[in-house]
């Protein structure tokens, strides 16, 4: 995707589909996962390369992504942590703490986006 835009998808990490929500605008990005119990699926931020979890009610998988969509670390995240900005990448993507290593994202994978079917 070239230009990204706040809106909802498709995350597809080997032949597993994730519903994805696409966090683009200044707005949606700083408002994140902030006040919700869970996530159906994941979040992407981005332009992003750090995130937060002040105000979260539950712990968060963090994965960093590079501008070709490729995993270069993940973190488990609880309430009230501060993550260190990590060079290279430029999108985050977030989900329930556990989710990632049940999808198989781990450093070193490749995640693709799709857009919503029309």
């Amino acid at each position: 995707m070239g230009l990204w835009r706040d809106g909802t998808g498709t995350l597809r990490v080997g032949a597993t589909d994730i519903p994805l929500e696409v966090a683009a605008s200044y707005r949606a990005r700083t408002r994140g996962l902030l006040g919700r119990d869970g996530v159906a699926g994941a979040l992407l931020l981005t332009p992003a390369s750090s995130v937060h979890t002040f105000g979260m009610r539950f712990a968060i998988d963090v994965a960093y992504l590079d501008r070709r969509l490729t995993v270069l670390a993940v973190r488990t995240m609880r309430p009230g942590r501060l993550g260190l900005p990590r060079p290279r990448a430029r999108h985050v993507l977030e989900a329930e703490a556990g989710a990632m290593e049940r999808w198989g994202i781990r450093a070193g994978a490749r995640v693709a986006v799709h857009p919503p079917a029309a």
